[in-house]
C-alpha cells in the first residue's frame, strides 16, 4: 500500500511558519484561480526556468549555421538534444518515485546549468561540433527532468478533484516560458546585446528559477520517494516504467493520447512556414505572428479546459475539446487559408482552434494516474515518454508523407490520428 501522500509543512530555523504563499495575502487569490498555495514558488520557477530554457528556440538553429557549421550537421544535433529530452521526460517519472521529485528537479537544473556552461565557455569559442553536439545534447536531459519532475510533485500533492486545474496552471506556466516569453525576450536582446551574450542571460534565469523552485518551495510531498521506503530501488522502478505498460493497458492506452496530442503541433512547426510563405504568400513574420497566436490561444485554454475536466469530466475534456477540436484545428489550418487566400484573420481563427484542441488534452494526467494512483511516478515516466516521442513523430510524418501526399494529405493524417485519440480517451475509466 503506498504512503500518505498528504503535504506537511517545513518549519523554518526559528520555528516560525514558512515563508510560503500559504501564509500571505496572495493566498485566497491563489485557491480562486486554481493555484495550489504550497506549491505557488514552484510554478513561478518553472516559469523562469522555460524562459531560460527558450530564448534560444528561434534563433540557435541559424546561430550555429552561423558559426559555420551545415545544416544537415546542425539538424543532428537538434536529434540528438530531442532524444535526450525523450529520455529525460521518461526518467522524471521513475526517478521521482525512487529519489522524490525535488531531487529529481534539482538533477535537471544541475544537468542543464553544467552542460549550458560547457556549451558556451568551450564548446562554442573553440567551435567543435563534437564538444557541441556533446553539451547541447546531454543538456537536453535537464528541462524535461526539472518541468516533468515538478509535474509529477503536483499530481502526488494536489486532491484528485483539482488535478486538471493545477495541471492546466503547469501546462500555462511552461508554455508562458517555451516558446513565449522566451522567444520575445531573445527578440529584445540580441539586436542589442547579441546572440553569444543572449544565451548567457539564459544561464541566469534558469539559476533563477532552479533557486525559486528548490528553497522556497516546501510542499514535503516532494521530498522523499513516492513509493514506499522498500520500493524505492532506482533499477526496479525503472523497469516498473516499462512493466507498467503491460501491467495496466490503459497507462499505455493513454500514453499513446498523450503521444498524439502533441505530435501535430511539431510537425505544423516543421513544413507548414513553406505552405504559408510560399503557397498563400504569407511574409515570415505574418507566419510568427500566427505562430503567436496559437500558443496564446492555447495558454488560455488550458487553464480554462485544466478546470473543466475538475468539474466536467476528464475523459470527456480530453475526447471531444482535445480529439475532436484538433481535428478541426489541423483541417482548418489547410482548408481555410486555400479558400481565403491571404487574410491574416481567417488564418488566426484556424491556429487559434489549433492552438485550443492541444489544450483540450490537459486532463490527461489525472485520468491516467486513477487508473494506477498507487504507481503515479511510473504513470507518469509512460506520459512523458509520449510527449517526448512527439517531438520526433509529427516532424517524421510530414517528412515521410509530405512528397506523395501534399500538405493537404498530411494535414489529413493528423486530423485521423487526433479523431483515433478521442476514440481511444473514451475507453479509459474514469475513477474519481
Amino acid at each position: 500500500m503506498a504512503q500518505s501522500l498528504t503535504p506537511t509543512r517545513i518549519p523554518s530555523p526559528d520555528g516560525g511558519p514558512p515563508p510560503s504563499p500559504e501564509h500571505s495575502p496572495f493566498r485566497g487569490l491563489l485557491d480562486r484561480i486554481g493555484i495550489p498555495a504550497t506549491l505557488a514558488w514552484g510554478y513561478l520557477g518553472l516559469v523562469l526556468f522555460m524562459v531560460g530554457d527558450g530564448i534560444e528556440a528561434g534563433y540557435l538553429s541559424p546561430y550555429l549555421v552561423d558559426l559555420g557549421f551545415s545544416e544537415s550537421g546542425v539538424g543532428v544535433v537538434f536529434t540528438v538534444y530531442g532524444v535526450a529530452a525523450a529520455i529525460g521526460a521518461f526518467l522524471a517519472g521513475a526517478l521521482s518515485d525512487a529519489w522524490g521529485p525535488r531531487r529529481v528537479m534539482a538533477a535537471g537544473a544541475a544537468f542543464w546549468v553544467v552542460f549550458h556552461v560547457l556549451l558556451l565557455a568551450v564548446a562554442v569559442p573553440a567551435k567543435s561540433y563534437p564538444l557541441i553536439l556533446a553539451s547541447y545534447g546531454v543538456r537536453g536531459l535537464g528541462y524535461p527532468l526539472f518541468a516533468y519532475g515538478f509535474m509529477v510533485w503536483i499530481m502526488a500533492s494536489v486532491p484528485r478533484r483539482q488535478a486538471g486545474t493545477a495541471l492546466g496552471w503547469f501546462w500555462f506556466a511552461f508554455t508562458l516560458g517555451l516558446p513565449t516569453l522566451g522567444s520575445l525576450l531573445a527578440a529584445s536582446l540580441i539586436p542589442a546585446i547579441g546572440a553569444y551574450r543572449t544565451l548567457w542571460l539564459a544561464l541566469g534565469l534558469v539559476l533563477a528559477g532552479s533557486a525559486v523552485a528548490l528553497t522556497l518551495l516546501r510542499d514535503r510531498t516532494g521530498f522523499q520517494g513516492l513509493l514506499p521506503p522498500g520500493q524505492r530501488d532506482v533499477r526496479s522502478t525503472l523497469a516498473g516504467s516499462f512493466t507498467i505498460l503491460t501491467e495496466k493497458p490503459k497507462v499505455a492506452v493513454g500514453a499513446v493520447v498523450r503521444l498524439i496530442n502533441t505530435t501535430s503541433q511539431f510537425g505544423v512547426w516543421v513544413f507548414m512556414p513553406l505552405f504559408f510563405t510560399d503557397r498563400i504568400g504569407f511574409e515570415l513574420s505574418e507566419w510568427l505572428h500566427l505562430l503567436t497566436v496559437m500558443m496564446g490561444t492555447n495558454l488560455a485554454f488550458v487553464v480554462v479546459f485544466g478546470a473543466l475536466g475538475d468539474r466536467w469530466s476528464w475523459r470527456r475534456t480530453v475526447a471531444w475539446l482535445g480529439g475532436v477540436l484538433s481535428a478541426i484545428g489541423c483541417l482548418a489550418l489547410y482548408y481555410l487559408p486555400v479558400a481565403a487566400g491571404h487574410d491574416f484573420l481567417v488564418a488566426a481563427v484556424a491556429a487559434g482552434a489549433l492552438g485550443a484542441g492541444m489544450a483540450g488534452y490537459v486532463p490527461l494526467p489525472p485520468l491516467l494516474t486513477a487508473q494506477a494512483p498507487e504507481r503515479k511516478g511510473q504513470v507518469m515516466s509512460a506520459y512523458s515518454l509520449g510527449a517526448g516521442a512527439s517531438v520526433a513523430l509529427g516532424p517524421l510524418i510530414g517528412t515521410l508523407f509530405i512528397g506523395p501526399l501534399g500538405v493537404q494529405g498530411v494535414m489529413w493524417i493528423y486530423a485521423g490520428l487526433h479523431l483515433f485519440s478521442t476514440v481511444l480517451a473514451l475507453t479509459l475509466p474514469e475513477r474519481r
